[in-house]
């Protein structure tokens, strides 16, 4: 790997990744909202800030994400849903990173091995539900992960040796997640760049499509 994008660069684990590529000289090109204005949810920015960049990225990777999108907590029960807080969810989860691919795939090199990768959860895992809750946050990351899968067999027509995936990164200690760890085992931000970046590189057109976790364990739907 020689090139790389973070889509989401100045979040805990973007500037981990960023950094860590970096440091095995990989040139980096990082874009985010406090650096560049990105506005994720919205078409427009996303195109205005991928549409100028030269292509042939051996890895575009969307770092973004969040659990309380606009304030809203994740639901502990149905009750607790609401139209707004789902809305928040999918246009910062599911819809942000559905708009870095229709308008970053291009930029992904065609003639060698390249990975796009989606930041998404295991808790969008359908067949991993054991527990239930978080309905709005479990809904985007679902809808994401099918976005991922969907966009890979499209890429496959034209990104033969292309992987298109979706990544879990585990409980990463980040203000995103710090009031909600909990009792589960959580990792520094560089250590989980670590991990995805070693998951990345191992990563061919066999596995386009499919959802892993941070050790290359493959994800149910």
């Amino acid at each position: 790997m020689t090139k790389a994008l973070i889509i989401g660069a100045s979040g805990g684990i973007g500037s981990a990744i960023q950094t860590a590529l970096s440091q095995q000289g990989v040139t980096t090109t990082g874009i985010s909202r406090s650096g560049d204005g990105l506005d994720i949810t919205n078409e427009t920015s996303v195109k205005a800030a991928l549409q100028p960049l030269e292509g042939d990225f051996d890895l575009i990777m969307v770092a973004t994400g969040a659990l309380t999108a606009g304030g809203f907590e994740p639901e502990k029960s149905i009750k607790a849903l609401t139209a707004d807080a789902m809305r928040t969810q999918f246009d910062v989860n599911t819809i942000g990173p559905a708009m870095c691919l229709k308008h970053g795939l291009g930029l992904l090199a065609k003639d060698r091995p390249a990975v796009f990768a989606v930041l998404s959860a295991r808790v969008g895992s359908i067949g991993d539900n054991g527990i239930g809750g978080w309905y709005s946050y479990r809904a985007a990351k679902a809808a994401v992960n099918q976005i991922v899968h969907t966009a890979a067999i499209e890429a496959n027509r034209t990104h033969k040796q292309a992987a298109i995936v979706a990544l879990h990164p585990g409980t990463v200690q980040t203000p995103f997640t710090e009031k909600y760890v909990g009792r589960h085992k959580s990792v520094p931000a560089n250590e989980a760049a670590q991990n995805l970046i070693r998951v990345m590189a191992g990563l061919g057109p066999s596995q386009t499509g499919k959802f892993f976790d941070w050790s290359g364990a493959e994800v149910p739907w």
